[in-house]
């Protein structure tokens, strides 16, 4: 069982900026950078927009550690305190679920743990300590 945590910041629009200043800061090397745009196109859930250029994910390598950042998706409340996370990551979807159930006793579901188009098991969930968590499989076959 491998199992890696990293720091994820939620910004407000401005995670174009955010990249650009950390890479600067730390001398990171950015890994990825996905836009709402770059994603899949799903008629149930169009993408307005003023959140087309907005950063869905990004993954900037700093030394041993990788910090992971998104914006907010337009209409989401930007809640201070709120836009730090932790993920989870590990190398398969069942060690991804168990960890949510367990991460899930007490706290609250923001996002069923389920399978997405970049992971077969991904959840959002705040633990009862306040603490909210990314859970994902990073299986590497998995597109």
């Amino acid at each position: 069982m491998a199992i890696s945590l990293n720091v994820y910041l939620v910004t407000d629009g401005n995670g174009r900026e955010a990249v650009e200043f950390y890479k600067k800061a730390f001398g990171a090397e950015v890994l990825a950078l996905q836009t709402f745009g770059d994603g899949p196109s799903n008629p149930d859930h169009p993408v307005p927009p003023e959140a087309k250029d907005r950063i869905m994910h990004a993954s900037l390598q700093i030394g041993s550690s990788v910090l992971m950042l998104s914006d907010t998706f337009p209409g989401m409340p930007y809640i201070v305190g709120n836009h730090v996370n932790v993920t989870v990551n590990t190398d398969t979807a069942d060690e991804a679920k168990a960890i949510f159930n367990q991460l899930q006793d007490g706290g609250e579901v923001k996002m069923p743990i389920q399978e997405t188009f970049w992971s077969p098991a991904y959840g959002m969930v705040i633990d009862k300590f306040g603490v909210q968590f990314q859970i994902s499989c990073v299986a590497a076959n998995h597109q």
